[in-house]
């Protein structure tokens, strides 16, 4: 039988490369107190996810409080510029001086700035506030799945990684329903307030469970190069919503502005080319795929969060709905973009071809934002869920793709990075999606407005900042004012089909390299899809990675038997599991195993007593000892268990590999015999 014969189930339970397993629970106590934990990272993890796309509902009723309609782009940007560039350094920070005492700080950081946010007296004020919110969330995001590992056993850590992908999924599909809930029956503010209990119960259950971590992996931070890199994007964020609004194109502002990104940009290029641990590795670029994918996953960040940002406006204003309708309306396109985005990863993992879903998505994404800017006052309500719909499966079918092309053609060292790096650009795509959005309608809404003769006493510029004074007007007046809106609003998306027609064009030019049969190209998630925010080191990426393939596990007892098989032992699963415990204790209570098994210490004789009567292991009155003979059959488990974990690297050749053999030597050590599989001497 081949190594690959023993399927992933040989794997066991693998190991954060932190503290030990076994030393994990007890620190932990119980599962009840894994339970806690999982369940306050969840809850972190859920408030800085909503917060990306709950805000959406809201932003009408904000503009109409404190006006500025030109500016309400930066309500969604700075959250989200925030978070993203903030993400690699909350990773590397927790690395380095630990998960708990960051994750703690983090939850702090959110909660003052949901609280500023909540209480904000203009827009200028929510703005920056929701920078500081996007910074509190973006260690929220990175941290939380990071901390499954410290504590969460391997075998069922990819379940929980796929619960958190699941998150991540769902705040993106309800974030818009549930802040137009809080619009219509309490305040906008509430969008803000409701995060304070709930992020003051999950930051107790982490401070009062979550053990410490004494291990810490020590990083050289790009700084440099992520302040650089940072001031770059703000600065063509800013070119993209000014221009032509707040500032003439060809003003001193606009230009300074454009030459100092240019700058930022160039200097960034050079730090990174000296930087120990680069923000994004130049040499990346080099690859056509890593090119490619990246530059479609910035329209698809683009397309979403654009649309996001501004359909809800046109159906609050445009068609008179609540702010609670107006997300129920965006359900089916929030809905077939979970759904294709499954499916495509699912049929990517089954066929091993990925080329064919970005051209469609694209392209049928392209299709949706053509239908979009034809939407008026007069379009149906079925015919825009159909819209919305398409647009949200021409989403869906390039978001699981773009992970698994990219960590398909890097190297081991740059797999982290690579993953990493893959969001980041969807990330800054929405950023800039959102705010070039914006200042095109901004701009159009001025030219459409000045051409309406409105009544004595209403003020062109007071109308274009505060949509909610349409109620004001008188009926014929209003129902031109509402169409200048509405053709202010679709227009954007003729310059996003645009954006998706490049991107349509950029699929082609995506080569299908052929799936590696290993990690690094088969496992994604939900979490990974949608664009939930990573900053893992390559070791902790083919880790996560292999956590999602062990879900396909046949099971513990198959696992057992088939680890005996290959070491050449005719020994069952129960007795298998049994030398492996005994052998990695060296001498264990009789009673304290039977216990961990579920048995009683007579049901357990038929499996121990194989060993004592091969001298593999001595019984005593209280204990079972392991032998020298014992230890051998031991070890031989162990190396076909490291040779199966082997097989599932090879496409790294990972004995060149200094990092990924400590990796393979620890966690087969670690694997035979771990307490979860105690089961086994149950009827094996």
């Amino acid at each position: 039988m081949s190594p690959s014969g023993l399927n992933l189930g040989l794997m066991g339970t693998l190991r954060y490369m932190g503290a030990p397993a076994d030393q994990m629970a007890r620190d932990l106590g119980d599962r009840r107190g894994v339970g806690a934990v999982i369940g306050a990272l969840m809850l972190g993890l859920l408030l800085a996810a909503l917060d990306q796309t709950i805000v959406s509902t809201a932003l009408p009723t904000i503009v109409g409080e404190f006006g500025g309609l030109a500016h309400l782009s930066w309500v969604v940007t700075a959250y989200l510029l925030a978070s993203t560039v903030s993400t690699p350094l909350w990773g590397k920070l927790g690395d380095q001086y630990g998960r708990k005492g960051l994750f703690l700080t983090s939850i702090v950081i959110f909660l003052i700035g949901s609280a500023l946010c909540g209480i904000s007296q203009g827009m200028s004020q929510l703005i920056m506030y929701r920078a500081l919110q996007g910074l509190g969330g973006g260690g929220l995001m990175v941290l939380s799945q990071a901390i499954v590992g410290d504590v969460v056993p391997a075998r069922e850590r990819g379940r929980y990684q796929g619960f958190f992908g699941g998150t991540f999924a769902f705040a993106s599909v309800v974030g818009p329903l549930v802040g137009g809930l809080f619009v219509d029956h309490l305040s906008w503010r509430w969008v803000f307030y409701v995060n304070l209990p709930i992020g003051v119960v999950a930051m107790f259950v982490i401070a009062a469970t979550l053990p410490g971590r004494d291990q810490r992996t020590h990083h050289k931070i790009d700084w440099l190069g992520t302040a650089l890199l940072s001031a770059a994007v703000v600065c063509v964020v800013l070119v993209t919503s000014w221009g032509g609004v707040q500032y003439a194109w060809s003003s001193p502002v606009i230009i300074g502005l454009a030459v100092a990104a240019a700058v930022l940009l160039l200097a960034w290029v050079v730090a990174e080319r000296h930087a120990a641990e680069p923000v994004i590795p130049l040499r990346l670029f080099r690859l056509r795929v890593y090119t490619v994918t990246s530059a479609i996953g910035f329209i698809v960040g683009f397309a979403m969060f654009g649309a996001l940002a501004y359909l809800p406006l046109f159906l609050q204003v445009v068609h008179g709905v609540s702010a609670t309708r107006s997300g129920l309306y965006l359900l089916p396109m929030m809905a077939g973009m979970l759904t294709t985005s499954i499916l495509a990863g699912r049929a990517i993992s089954r066929t091993g071809h990925y080329r064919k879903y970005p051209i469609a998505g694209t392209g049928v994404t392209t299709v949706a934002m053509l239908l979009l800017s034809r939407l008026s006052p007069q379009t149906s309500t079925p015919v825009m869920g159909v819209y919305f719909l398409l647009l949200g499966v021409g989403l869906g079918l390039v978001m699981q793709v773009l992970v698994i092309a990219v960590q398909n053609v890097v190297d081991y060292a740059d797999l982290g990075v690579a993953t990493s790096s893959a969001t980041f650009f969807r990330s800054i795509g929405g950023s800039f999606g959102v705010s070039i959005f914006g200042s095109i309608f901004a701009s159009q809404l001025v030219v459409n407005i000045a051409s309406i003769r409105l009544p004595g006493g209403f003020n062109p510029a007071a109308l274009q900042g505060n949509p909610h004074l349409v109620a004001g007007l008188p009926g014929p007046t209003a129902a031109r004012v509402i169409e200048a809106y509405s053709d202010s609003i679709t227009v954007i998306f003729v310059y996003a089909a645009a954006v998706a027609f490049v991107g349509f064009v950029l699929s082609w030019f995506l080569r299908e390299v052929p799936l590696k049969t290993s990690v690094g190209a088969v496992a994604t998630d939900l979490g990974e899809g949608y664009g939930a925010p990573c900053a893992r080191t390559s070791v902790e990426e083919v880790e996560r990675e292999l956590t999602l393939l062990m879900r396909r596990d046949p099971g513990a007892r198959h696992m057992y038997e088939q680890l005996a098989l290959r070491a050449g032992f005719d020994f069952s699963a129960g007795t298998t599991w049994a030398l492996a415990r005994v052998a990695r204790e060296g001498r264990i209570d009789r009673w304290r195993l039977a216990e961990r098994a579920g048995i009683t210490v007579e049901e357990g004789m038929p499996y121990t007593q194989p060993l004592v009567d091969r001298h593999l292991v001595e019984r005593t009155t209280t204990d079972l000892i392991i032998l020298p003979a014992g230890q051998y059959v031991y070890e031989e488990l162990v190396k076909v268990r490291r040779q199966a974990l082997a097989h599932h690297l090879s496409c790294w050749n990972p004995e060149d590999n200094v990092e990924l053999t400590a990796l393979l030597n620890r966690l087969a050590e670690e694997t035979v015999g771990d307490e979860g599989d105690a089961a086994v001497m149950r009827g094996s």
